[in-house]
């Protein structure tokens, strides 16, 4: 199994100055990939509670400052020359999507063909509002989103006529390295989301969750592929876990083991919630890596 550490981006880790060399000393240490979130917004009435959270306190305090994850990836991309870079997950029905088409493949080549694009659909009404996209046709505007990205690059002239966007007929000369696009992950927990993956995706980013679970909804995706005539064999899973305050290397290292167990093809460790510094967090990050290494 694939091991990888989120990069410094959100909460008292959203220190620019820190990325480049985090990356760095990261691949260093033997990760395998990095990763990025997205948050574009924190209401202070927000319209939805974070899952396992209260009305008192709605989601992570450190959601509050959150760099923006495709900059973040580009700057990793420059100091690094190995580890894959991913986003788990970009909320892809917020952009538009020739514009994300441009930076996901402008990355692609920047990185030398290391973009894993994992896309989401978010949970929060309130961030569709400010970006004047409806909430409840999320799932439909990734589904054209993917249309586009899919179109653009395999394509040599694309346009496109869909519900939420119209693109004229044009040329498309910018293409990624990695062929016939970067791979493309999805998101989610419903049903829905999980037949989605079956159908469209290169596999699924998820989190930790119970293990029967984890197989449950892995079986949703799986018979989905089959059934659209993919071979679900094919399908890769990368599952995040958020690491919360005061949680032991030794603590996390037995999360990531469990994950293993699973038959996950790959993971990675988000730090961000559990120590305040960079260093902190890639210190930490490098004895989980080393207890889970050594087996």
């Amino acid at each position: 199994m694939e091991i990888g550490i989120a990069l410094p981006q959100y909460g008292t880790h959203a220190q620019a100055a820190r990325i480049a060399g985090f990356a760095r000393d990261a691949e260093h240490a033997g990760f395998d990939s990095l990763w990025v979130g997205d948050r574009s917004l924190t209401p202070v009435e927000p319209s939805d509670i974070y899952p396992g959270h209260t009305p008192e306190n709605p989601y992570p305090p450190e959601y509050r400052t959150f760099l923006d994850p495709l900059t973040v990836l580009t700057v990793a991309a420059t100091a690094t020359h190995r580890a894959r870079l991913g986003t788990s997950t970009l909320n892809a029905p917020w952009y538009p999507p020739l514009l994300l088409a441009r930076t996901l493949t402008s990355l692609d080549q920047v990185s030398g063909g290391r973009l894993d694009a994992g896309f989401g659909i978010g949970w929060l009404r309130d961030e569709y509002t400010a970006v004047n996209a409806d909430f409840g046709r999320r799932g439909e505007r990734l589904e054209e989103v993917l249309d586009v990205l899919q179109g653009i690059w395999a394509e040599e002239e694309f346009g496109h006529e869909g519900t939420h966007w119209r693109i004229p007929r044009a040329h498309v000369g910018l293409r990624p390295v990695q062929r016939p696009h970067p791979p493309l992950y999805l998101g989610g927990f419903s049903p829905a989301a999980m037949r989605r993956v079956g159908r469209r995706a290169d596999g699924w980013v998820g989190a930790v969750l119970p293990a029967a679970a984890l197989a449950g909804l892995w079986a949703v995706a799986r018979r989905a592929a089959e059934e659209a005539g993919r071979d679900p064999d094919a399908l890769r899973r990368s599952i995040r876990f958020n690491a919360k305050p005061g949680t032991s290397y030794e603590e996390a290292a037995a999360v990531l083991a469990g994950i293993r167990e699973t038959g996950a093809d790959s993971c990675f460790v988000d730090l961000q919630q559990c120590v305040r510094e960079p260093d902190e967090a890639l210190e930490l990050g490098i004895k989980v890596l080393d207890r889970v290494s050594a087996g």
